[in-house]
């Protein structure tokens, strides 16, 4: 077993205290291999952010479990190297059993999620409980989810979201012990968040997304005050690289996200985690589909992925200064 802490890595309690307290929240950012994980510590350290490297499931198996290890160990030390210290979460995202969160743990996550939204309250309740009893006696810290929400991203998939009921949170909390809870107030996975008859159109046509649920983020506050607040499926699908993709190739039809006003709001409550993951996917691929147009005849992967790197380190580096209000806290 390795610890998080042999690898120079924090869990999610202190920064989440101190988020809370400040009005801001943690960007959590996913990623899948070398250059995703340069361009967020690149970022994080040029706006002095703390950040949250999340994995999927499904970028575990992409990447390879030890390799994803020490390319956390290495942003560590890379964050170190670029004149910053930034706090470095390792978190698995949406982790839906036992034996998962567990091997994840040995392997030196600082942070688990364990998704049992899909299942019958009382059993989500058990198997959260039993999550947190493992992880707490190394220290790690766990995220829980009670409600749906609907969208496509890696292994997540569900048609239909279900808000959050805010009567069942403190039971939730209480039974369970997890350190933060992800909840549903209408933000939802993948780049296509919403279908257009459920938008509204502005003056130009751009479709606009329902608002979130704030009365129930609001009511969920009062029942569990200062407990910290992750939002999933938070991006925000900018229309310049949705044009990007769609001008040299690409096929994204009606992709709408969650307005970073909104996001911001959010920030400034009880929502100490916002997960970031399909912006990112956007920013690369409309980089490395600009230079596969631009310059048919290059075949050297730096060139197309250094600048994709660079796009999503830009990219980054707005969403913790304009969006979460994480710069300046490292």
């Amino acid at each position: 077993m390795v610890s998080y802490k042999e690898l120079g890595l924090v869990n999610s309690r202190e920064i989440f205290t101190k988020a809370f307290e400040g009005g801001y929240a943690i960007p959590a950012f996913n990623f899948n291999n070398m250059e995703q994980m340069q361009a967020i510590i690149q970022a994080c350290v040029e706006a002095k952010s703390p950040v949250i490297l999340q994995i999927s499931s499904g970028a575990r198996k992409y990447a390879n479990q030890t390799i994803l290890r020490y390319l956390a160990q290495g942003a560590v030390e890379y964050a170190k190297e670029l004149g910053c210290n930034i706090p470095i979460v390792l978190h698995l995202d949406h982790g839906d059993t036992f034996e998962l969160c567990k091997s994840c743990i040995e392997y030196g996550f600082s942070s688990v999620m364990i998704d049992g939204s899909h299942l019958p309250y009382d059993e989500n309740v058990a198997l959260t409980k039993r999550v947190v009893e493992y992880a707490h006696q190394h220290d790690v810290t766990v995220e829980g989810e009670l409600g749906v929400l609907a969208g496509v991203e890696d292994d997540v998939s569900s048609e239909h979201s279900h808000y959050t009921r805010p009567e069942e949170v403190e039971d939730f909390v209480k039974k369970t012990g997890v350190d933060s809870l992800a909840i549903s107030i209408g933000t939802s996975h993948g780049a296509n968040k919403f279908k257009p008859e459920q938008c509204t159109r502005d003056a130009n046509g751009v479709l606009l997304p329902p608002p979130l649920r704030f009365d129930i983020l609001e009511e969920i506050e009062k029942r569990i005050p200062g407990f910290p607040i992750v939002l999933h499926g938070s991006s925000s699908v900018p229309q310049n690289l949705v044009t990007t993709i769609n001008k040299y190739g690409g096929a994204i039809k009606d992709a709408v996200g969650i307005p970073e006003e909104q996001l911001r709001k959010a920030a400034k409550s009880a929502v100490c985690k916002v997960n970031i993951d399909s912006d990112g996917r956007l920013a690369m691929t409309a980089a490395i589909r600009e230079v596969m147009n631009n310059k048919p005849a290059e075949f050297d992967p730096r060139k197309y992925l250094g600048p994709a790197r660079e796009s999503l380190k830009e990219l980054y580096i707005h969403k913790c200064k304009n969006v979460l209000g994480s710069d300046n806290k490292a």
